[in-house]
């Protein structure tokens, strides 16, 4: 199984990040092999990512997790990324350059494999090892998440997440169920929201939510 997983480390340096419209650096695509290398060896002891994944890891979480740059014009902000697990998207969008990158993620272990990614490719994130709703940060420009909650719960949590009432927007991954999610939380919520499509998932869509206030 181990020679297996060894098998499956992706190239990065050779990944054709180009033709799916991305500009990633030699000194990220390094960044994103250490990663890839801790994540196989992590995953012995902790399930940070489905094994059906671990052969095509290089998009069903690097790619998909880094498609969210280009809805990120200004990468000066300070983005926090709601139940991180593995560090998909917000540990991707930190080594991709976005300035300042909070983390949470409530399993103790997952936090500390992230403050390990953090330290080994000199990513510097700030690691939360809390629940969302028990995490408060001030001044949030941006709010991302990954199959973590359903559209109205994740709006619920990004309110509360927010306290200082500083202005936000979201970028939320969401699947093949994101237009009753939708319809879901417009009950509750209301919001401005651009959909784009996936480049990894033909089912996959992301959010671009602003304005959100509560009904």
């Amino acid at each position: 199984m181990l020679k297996e997983k060894r098998n499956a480390l992706p190239d990065f340096i050779n990944y054709p990040f180009a033709k799916h419209g991305l500009d990633v650096s030699r000194e990220a695509r390094e960044k994103f092999n250490r990663y890839s290398e801790l994540l196989l060896k992590w995953q012995n002891t902790i399930n940070l990512i489905s094994d059906t994944t671990l052969e095509d890891m290089a998009e069903r979480h690097f790619l998909d997790s880094a498609q969210l740059i280009k809805y990120i014009p200004n990468k000066e902000i300070k983005l926090v990324d709601m139940g991180s697990g593995a560090g998909f998207p917000g540990l991707v969008l930190a080594i991709l350059g976005v300035s300042e990158v909070h983390l949470i993620e409530s399993d103790v272990r997952k936090a500390t494999f992230l403050r390990e990614v953090s330290r080994e490719t000199n990513t510097k994130v700030t690691v939360h090892d809390d629940r969302v709703e028990d995490t408060s940060i001030a001044d949030i420009d941006l709010i991302t998440a990954r199959a973590l909650a359903p559209l109205r719960d994740l709006l619920t949590m990004a309110e509360k997440l927010s306290s200082s009432g500083h202005k936000f927007s979201c970028l939320f991954m969401k699947g093949e169920k994101t237009d009753e999610e939708l319809e879901k939380a417009q009950k509750r919520w209301g919001f401005t929201v651009e959909t784009h499509q996936s480049i990894t998932d033909d089912t996959g869509k992301i959010l671009n939510i602003n304005n959100l206030i509560q009904k």
